[in-house]
């Protein structure tokens, strides 16, 4: 199993990453949390992974930490719920508040995520609640998603695009990202900075 890797980010296009190490270039799929942190491209980065083997593909996630792929690896055993929609849970709310979501019960605040309904909300608290007791959850943040992080150099009109592919893959309406995208977007912004402001509006 490949469990971490280090090397230099070659390209990023939410949810894909490709990292060259020794002269391999391993693509990973990654929640946007890691995005929010990557270094620009050509640079260092270590991520910690989980290898999945199916019969028609090998898929490759990284995360920042150890606890949020922990944390991915628990909420794939639920019951229905998939890598997929994994990566949409990390991406769409910071890990503590999710974590306090299930403790507490909250199936409000899960409910404004993508691909999540009440009964797939009612399922994540009945399934995780006590794999979750270690988490030492910081003070709930309402759902904020992570803190962005470096800026990136392009086109404003490439920035929104690359905004509105970014929500539309983590399960978001086409039509739906591209509004909240305009009415949010400012000269000047990063990508990671508007994909965050989005995510939080919309949850």
């Amino acid at each position: 199993m490949i469990g971490r890797i280090r090397g230099s980010l070659a390209d990023k296009q939410p949810p894909h990453l490709l990292i060259e190490s020794h002269g391999v270039g391993y693509e990973v799929e990654a929640p946007m949390s890691v995005f929010y942190k990557l270094p620009e491209l050509g640079e260092e980065v270590v991520l910690y992974t989980h290898f999945v083997v199916r019969e028609d593909a090998q898929l490759l996630y990284g995360f920042s930490s150890r606890d949020e792929r922990e944390l991915f690896r628990t909420l794939i055993k639920v019951n229905g719920v998939g890598p997929k929609l994994g990566l949409t849970l990390l991406s769409g709310i910071e890990a503590d508040a999710f974590v306090r979501c299930v403790q507490e019960g909250d199936t409000a605040t899960l409910v404004k995520l993508p691909g999540v309904g009440k009964k797939t909300a009612e399922r994540l608290i009945v399934e995780m609640k006590d794999k979750l007791d270690r988490w030492q959850s910081a003070p709930l943040l309402d759902g904020k998603p992570l803190i962005a992080g470096g800026e990136m150099a392009a086109a404003a009109k490439d920035i929104e695009q690359e905004a509105v592919s970014a929500l539309v893959t983590l399960g978001y309406k086409p039509q739906d990202a591209s509004k909240v995208i305009g009415k949010l977007f400012k000269e000047g912004m990063t990508s990671e900075e508007l994909i965050r402001q989005a995510l939080k509006s919309m949850i």
